[in-house]
């Protein structure tokens, strides 16, 4: 028996890198075959080449940049994007269906703006997490945001919170495997942790990756209810302090320099490690001021401020696009209100229809819409990627419990079977449905997605390849994500 060890401590093994470990398994079986491994490397490469050319696979390494849209708490899928007709009164939404600019598909009153945006955009109906569903919110989060499932959960039920032993959220690994080639925050997560009660930010870490790869945060002071904090927002920790001035840090550059001068030989040692490059571009980031130009949303016209909407979901959505304008590569948009709680909330365990009309439905209509038509107009959709998802749907039926939450007769619980996401940008077909839901939108009833093939897409829209490895906090060669990219949902 032979074996082909790696070199210990790796980062990762990306198609430059070397053979992913499900490489080396498909060389055995394929060996029968009369495929040695000579062959399977020269496959494996022509396959790499064909993916970089982008000749071959639709969609790869068109993004630059990606906008996640997370609607935590879980929205319903039947009184948003899927609605139903000709279903018992207990699955039948509350709301009127209407028509949208792809002929012969509907949502329901309360997106009218998204309705007028839809040919922008391509429907994902079919997300499922068949078959073994995740009703807890945390646990789903996390099973979203970095591709694997946890049993490390707490007496209540829920997850424990953040570890270093976590998986990567899928952000930190796009800007570890995607350096940016700006002077600009590489990963924003705002305004809001993700949260379920007590557990918070599990699954927006970078884990094992290291601290170095964690998103840069920007919580704004004020309760989840207080619509103006976006017009508060501090990143003091991007100014420079008073007693540090800009021309400081430039003679500290000089410095460098000089004591690099004299160290040749300590220079070529750590040539490859690129320290200059590293320190020129962290040194420019503070002195330059763009990180703090590009949170300055007051510098939007009025009319552009209204477009998105006048609360922190619709100001984060601009924030969102002024911070990848400026070269960020990732940013997340958190729905500014946690999980198991009301107003504004996603997660409508009772009062569904007033909550849904006056409150969480109005921000994101009008958050969304004003996101997809100011990144088309501004040419930047070509190569942003911005996904709109939460954790799951609602129940089917409205009053029936099915995590073991109370639920009114206006109220759904937690559905992770089927529920719908929206794409659009970076090669995402324009106008389209991919999937479809069976008649009550309890399951897939064509081409389900698994929340792992959604991040797979997403890696596969960066050029990253899916089962990329990384070393985990063991030394343990993992998976981006065990999952193939849906790349049917790319024209």
């Amino acid at each position: 028996m032979f074996s082909i060890k790696g070199q210990r401590g790796k980062d990762m093994c990306d198609e430059h890198l070397g053979l992913t470990r499900r490489d080396v398994l498909r060389v055995g079986g394929s060996s029968m075959l009369g495929l040695s491994l000579g062959s399977m490397l020269e496959l494996k490469s022509a396959s790499a080449a064909a993916k970089i050319s982008g000749a071959a696979v639709p969609g790869w390494g068109q993004a630059k940049s990606i906008i996640m849209v997370y609607l935590q708490g879980g929205p319903s899928h039947i009184d948003l994007w899927d609605p139903k007709e000709n279903v018992p009164d207990k699955v039948r939404s509350e709301f009127k269906s209407i028509d949208t600019a792809l002929p012969g598909v509907k949502v329901t009153e309360i997106l009218p703006k998204l309705a007028r945006v839809l040919d922008k955009t391509t429907l994902v109906r079919s997300m499922s997490y068949t078959p073994n569903g995740l009703f807890n919110h945390t646990a789903a989060i996390y099973q979203m945001m970095t591709g694997y499932t946890t049993d490390k959960v707490s007496p209540s039920g829920q997850l424990e919170p953040p570890t270093p032993k976590d998986f990567p959220n899928f952000g930190s690994n796009i800007i570890r495997m995607k350096p940016s080639e700006v002077p600009m925050l590489p990963f924003v997560m705002l305004p809001r942790p993700l949260q379920e009660s007590n557990v918070v930010g599990k699954g927006g870490t970078a884990g094992f990756l290291g601290k170095a790869f964690d998103p840069y945060t920007l919580y704004p002071d004020g309760d989840d209810m207080d619509m103006e904090k976006l017009n508060r927002i501090k990143v003091d920790d991007l100014k420079l302090r008073p007693e540090v001035y800009a021309s400081r840090l430039e003679r500290r550059a000089r410095l460098r320099d000089q004591i690099n001068d004299l160290m040749p030989e300590i220079d070529k040692a750590v040539a490859k490690s690129s320290l200059n490059e590293y320190y020129d571009r962290a040194l420019e980031l503070v002195v330059s001021g763009r990180a703090r130009d590009a949170f300055s949303i007051d510098r939007e016209s009025a009319e552009v401020r209204d477009l998105y909407g006048r609360n922190t979901f619709g100001q984060s959505c601009l924030l969102a696009r002024r911070l990848v304008e400026a070269g960020t590569k990732v940013v997340e948009v958190i729905w500014p209100k946690v999980a198991n709680s009301n107003n504004h909330s996603w997660d409508h365990h009772v009062g569904l229809t007033e909550r849904m009309k006056n409150q969480s439905g109005p921000m994101l209509d009008a958050g969304l819409s004003g996101l997809i038509t100011d990144l088309d107009e501004r040419g930047m959709l070509d190569e942003t990627l911005v996904v709109a998802v939460g954790e799951f749907g609602r129940s089917p039926q409205k009053g029936v419990s099915t995590s073991g939450n109370g639920n009114s007769a206006d109220g759904r619980d937690h559905w992770p079977y089927c529920y719908t996401a929206l794409l659009a940008g970076a090669g995402i077909q324009r106008g389209a449905v991919y999937g479809q839901s069976d008649k009550t939108a309890s399951a897939p009833l064509v081409d389900p997605v698994h929340p792992g093939e959604l991040l797979a897409t997403i890696y596969h829209a960066f050029g990253i390849d899916p089962e990329s490895i990384v070393y985990n906090h063991l030394n343990q060669p993992r998976e981006l994500v065990k999952a193939h990219a849906v790349t049917k949902l790319f024209s």
